[in-house]
This record gives structure tokens, C-alpha cells and sequence, in this order.
């Protein structure tokens, strides 16, 4: 501490006291990450910060409408869920490029689960968010190691096709059309003749727009060092506006549809009523009533859950954690999964108290600072207060356009390409994932997560072996041996060597095992003692110290060992001659 004042609060303080104070603040640096980046954030950096902050507000607030639409609730129920994650992620997050709010995979499952009812999507997001910091206080984030890749690419590219197609009804204008996949795709073909002109055109103008803006965004690089300020403006002005592209192009469209409805000409399919300004701050319900006044206790509804109940907190992290592991390693920092799963379970908790569903992060809204965050959460609360009777003449076309657009990246057939030519037992995983979400997604997922979780068993059942003939046998483990292995590896013993005639010496070469268990131990007792039984000798090679010291502590009765395979052939050679 540089000034005086400060070293002389030094003065009689132990040392001990010093380092636990360290160490509480270190603890709460930890919860807390603003801790370690405000106090290097510099106010110049202020009005870019609210410049990003406000764009990301304009794409966040038509998105929040359009994925309340895919979650099958009313469009406010979008914007609920857009601005608690912008306040509470700047405290807790770990990583600077990501907000939270509705993303289309979580909508998606919240409508599978749900089935379009409010107050029980309210009570999914509460029971999301305690499981999630529940896992996070646990420290349970490393359960996501074994959701594996091929996984992940088959739920994400069946969910894009299953939300892309499930908004043609709206560009079509149909209504009455059931949510289930492959009922969706017969009446929405059933039922083209049924088309509204208007949604139709409308739709496809939209769609058309979006795509050009965003071509013309990825098509904008870095200006040139000799390019003139005039012309860098004009580039910051269509860059501006390609961001933006999705509240412009629902803007315009609204209006469109504004006009014509004013002359009495009502060829859209309009949002309609929507509630009024922002939601009551109250705990989520935990009960519920049906049409005909039966009440739904806590239990059936939380049994009505199912399995989306384990499905939703897990994907919603998973989608959260592989976004900003990307914006990491591009940006060259690092995160925190626990610390990323408790800032979704807050933000999950809270915003069940303002009526909404789960949310989590998400790739088409990304920011470059914190900072950006609350100013996007302010816009989207001013949206609440003084925007929503403009919204009621948002053409559902719109919409649908901006969730088409926002959901068709995700479908990246690219992988399965790379799947097929690096390992194309992968593409197992993500065929079963890829085809059972079109029947019920969280079955697509955990039937997913079961083919790919038999598979790593299996090739831990399975450990690859290599036999060669040296005048004695010598058995390679090219793994680590664990107890489902230990039948396989004395099956290959006892035909290679032990059903010989005359029994053969083995040399067992461990240089790839780390670790073995109790089960492992007692079969190579078993082991020792057949190969004693019929005259040969089993010998271990290159065993690691930890396993060493297990095997030395087991006791094993005619343990013989070696630090080289040479070495264990020349004990072989010599227990013959002395035979």
C-alpha cells in the first residue's frame, strides 16, 4: 500500500488475517467476475459500449417476439425473457461476448414441454434455473463432457429444420396447424391452396431482405488503409444498418401492414392484442388451473415435465458453454463452465419472477464487452413500457422470416462430411439424435447421449491389443484397463497362451495404463496363479509407478515385473533354462 495511512493499517494486523482477507476476496472475485474487469474498464470505451448496446436491443426485442412464436406462447412472453440476462450476466458471466436471453433451441423444447401454456413455461424456468445452480454450487458443470459432438450437430440440425419448417404456416398465413413434425409437414402441404396472398408475398419480401443484408454484413471487411473517411462512414452506415437488419425489417413491415389495414383491407395476419407494459414482479405459480376449473397440483405438473425436466437445464448450458467457448478461443481468454451455469440458474431463477421461460445464450445476438449488456436489457424494457400497442400490427409473415433466417446456420451438413471422412462411426450418434427429434426432441437427444455413451463403454469393454510372437508371446494394451475390460483381456490370454498345448509365457506390456481398479486386480491374481498352475510365467512390463504400487500393495503372489519389454523377454528365457 503506497500511501502512509495504508502501510500503518498494516501495523499490528497478522499476517494470517492479511492472507484470509486475500483469500475472501479471491472467493468473491470468483462469484463476482465484474470484480476483475471494472476496475480496468476505461470511460472512453462508455459510448461505443452504449452504441453496440442499443443495437443489440433492436435485434434482440424482433427476436424475443418471433421466439415466443416457436416457444407457442403469447409474443410478450419473448421480451420478459430478453432483458434479465443482460443485468445479471454482467455480474456473473465469464465470458465478455455472450448475452442471455430466448434462443430458438430453448423455445423449441419449452413448446415441447409446455405445450404452449404460460404459467407453466413461468414455473419450467424457476425448476430450470434451481437445477442449474444447484449443479453449479456442485460443481457438476463436467457432466457436459459427455454429451459428445456428433450429438450436439444432430439435435441442432434437427431443431433448425424443425422450427425453419414449423414457420411456413405463418409465411402461408394457414392457421390450425398441429405442432407435432411430421403432422405439420402433411396439412402445411395439404392445405397450400388455403395460402394467404398477402402473408405469402410479405413473407418472402422479408426473407429476400434479410438474406441480402446479411450477405451484404459478411461481405463487409476491414476498410482499406487509404480509403477515405467519407467512405468509412458510408461502411460503418451499411454495416449499421445490416446489423439492425432484423427490427428494420419488422419495422417496415409493420407499417406495411399499418396501411393497408388503415384503408380497411386486412390481407395480413397480424400479432394482435398484446399485453401492456412490463410484468408484475411476483413468484412463478405453482399450481394451475384447466379450462374446466380442475386445479393441477405442483407434483403432476412438474411430473407432466417429464424428461424435459433433465433435458432443458443441460442443453441450455450446453448452448450457452459451446458459444462462448468459441468466442474464447477466438478472443483468446477462457471461461468458467460452473461459473457460466450458476449466472444461467440466476438469470433462470429471476426471471421466473418476471413471467419468463428459460433462456440461455445464443450466437445471433453476441456483443464485445459486459458493458453491452445492460443497455440491450434497458431497451428491451422500454420496448415493454411504451412500445407494445405498436406491436400489435407485426405481420406473423415477419416473424417467421426472422426465425427462418435466424435458424438456418444451424443446419451444417459440413460436419457430417468431416464426420464421415475422420470417423464415420460418429455418424451414428447423429443419426439417432438427427431422426428422434423429429418424433420428440428430448428423445432425439437423450437417445443421442445413450448410443454415444454405449459406444465409449464399449471401447473401454473392448480395449485395442496387440498380440506378437517373440518366441513368447507379447500382449500390447494399447488403453487403460478397467474393469470391463478384464473379461475381454482374459479371454485373449487364456486362447492365446493358456489353452495352448503346451501352455505359453506371456509378457503383458502396461505402458498405457494409468490406473486399475479392484476388479482388475483379482483377475490377474486368477491370471498368476493359472499361469503357475501350468508351468508358464506371466510377466509385467513397463508398468506406470501408480499402478506399480497397487499391484505391490495387492500382494500378488508370483508378481513378476520389468522396466522394458527386453527385459521381460530375457526374465522369459531365463526361467526356460532353469526349467
Amino acid at each position: 500500500i503506497p500511501s502512509s495511512v495504508g502501510r500503518s493499517l498494516l501495523d499490528g494486523v497478522p499476517a494470517r488475517g492479511w492472507r484470509n482477507a486475500c483469500c475472501s476476496y479471491s472467493t468473491l472475485k470468483a462469484w463476482l467476475p465484474i470484480l476483475s474487469w471494472l476496475p480496468g474498464y476505461k470511460l472512453k470505451w462508455l459510448q461505443m459500449d452504449l452504441i453496440a448496446g442499443v443495437t443489440v436491443g433492436l435485434t434482440v426485442v424482433p427476436q424475443g417476439l418471433a421466439y415466443a412464436e416457436v416457444a407457442g406462447l403469447p409474443v410478450q412472453y419473448g421480451l420478459y425473457s430478453a432483458f434479465m440476462g443482460g443485468f445479471i450476466y454482467t455480474f456473473l458471466g465469464t465470458s465478455k461476448d455472450v448475452t442471455l436471453g430466448p434462443t430458438a433451441i430453448m423455445s423449441l423444447l419449452c413448446s415441447s414441454v409446455v405445450g404452449g401454456q404460460p404459467s407453466r413455461a413461468v414455473l419450467l424456468c424457476l425448476l430450470c434455473g434451481v437445477i442449474q445452480a444447484a449443479m453449479a454450487l456442485l460443481r457438476l458443470g463436467f457432466l457436459l463432457d459427455f454429451i459428445s459432438y456428433p450429438v450436439i450437430k444432430g439435435f441442432t440440425c434437427a431443431a433448425a429444420v424443425t422450427i425453419g419448417f414449423g414457420q411456413v404456416k405463418n409465411i402461408l398465413g394457414l392457421k390450425g396447424v398441429p405442432q407435432q413434425f411430421f403432422l405439420q409437414v402433411y396439412y402445411t402441404f395439404h392445405r397450400i391452396p388455403e395460402a394467404r396472398i398477402g402473408d405469402v408475398v410479405l413473407g418472402l419480401l422479408c426473407l429476400t431482405l434479410l438474406v441480402m443484408l446479411t450477405l451484404m454484413k459478411a461481405s463487409l471487411g476491414p476498410p482499406p488503409n487509404d480509403c477515405p473517411p467519407s467512405s468509412r462512414v458510408a461502411r460503418r452506415m451499411v454495416w449499421g444498418i445490416a446489423t439492425m437488419r432484423n427490427a428494420l425489417v419488422v419495422v417496415a413491415a409493420s407499417c406495411v401492414a399499418l396501411s393497408w389495414d388503415a384503408y380497411g383491407h386486412h390481407v395480413f395476419t397480424i400479432t394482435g392484442n398484446i399485453t401492456k407494459g412490463l410484468p408484475p414482479f411476483r413468484p412463478p405459480p405453482t399450481t394451475d388451473t384447466t379450462g374446466n376449473g380442475t386445479i393441477v397440483s405442483f407434483g403432476e405438473i412438474v411430473e407432466g415435465f417429464g424428461g424435459g425436466l433433465a433435458v432443458i437445464p443441460f442443453m441450455g448450458l450446453l448452448e450457452s458453454i459451446a458459444i462462448a467457448k468459441a468466442f474464447a478461443s477466438q478472443n483468446d481468454y477462457r471461461i468458467n463452465a460452473n461459473q457460466e451455469l450458476f449466472a444461467i440458474g440466476l438469470t433462470n431463477i429471476m426471471g421466473s419472477f418476471v413471467s419468463a421461460y428459460p433462456v440461455t445464450g445464443s450466437f445471433g445476438r453476441c456483443v464485445c464487452s459486459f458493458s453491452v449488456c445492460p443497455p440491450a436489457g434497458v431497451i428491451v424494457l422500454l420496448s415493454l413500457a411504451f412500445l407494445m400497442p405498436v406491436f400489435y400490427y407485426i405481420p406473423k409473415a415477419s416473424l417467421a422470416a426472422v426465425i427462418i433466417c435466424a435458424v438456418a446456420p444451424m443446419v451444417d451438413f459440413h460436419a457430417v462430411a468431416k464426420m464421415w471422412r475422420i470417423r464415420r462411426l460418429d455418424l451414428l450418434p447423429f443419426s439417432v439424435t438427427f431422426l428422434m427429434s423429429f418424433w420428440e426432441v428430448q428423445y432425439g437427444i437423450l437417445g443421442g447421449i445413450a448410443v454415444s455413451g454405449a459406444m465409449l463403454l464399449y471401447n473401454t469393454a473392448r480395449p485395442r491389443v496387440k498380440v506378437s510372437d517373440h518366441g513368447v508371446l507379447v500382449i500390447e494394451l494399447g488403453s487403460g484397463l478397467s474393469f470391463p475390460a478384464t473379461e475381454y483381456l482374459s479371454h485373449i490370454i487364456h486362447t492365446k497362451a493358456l489353452q495352448a498345448s503346451p501352455a505359453r509365457s506371456v509378457v503383458l506390456d502396461c505402458l498405457h495404463v494409468s490406473t486399475i481398479d479392484y476388479s482388475v486386480v483379482n483377475e490377474l491374481k486368477d491370471l498368476l496363479r493359472q499361469f503357475k498352475l501350468r508351468g508358464a510365467v506371466l510377466v509385467f512390463s513397463r508398468l506406470q509407478p501408480s499402478v506399480l504400487r497397487v499391484l505391490l500393495a495387492a500382494d500378488l503372489p508370483g508378481l513378476r515385473h520389468t522396466d522394458s519389454v527386453d527385459a521381460a523377454l530375457q526374465v522369459q528365457m531365463d526361467t526356460r533354462l532353469n526349467d
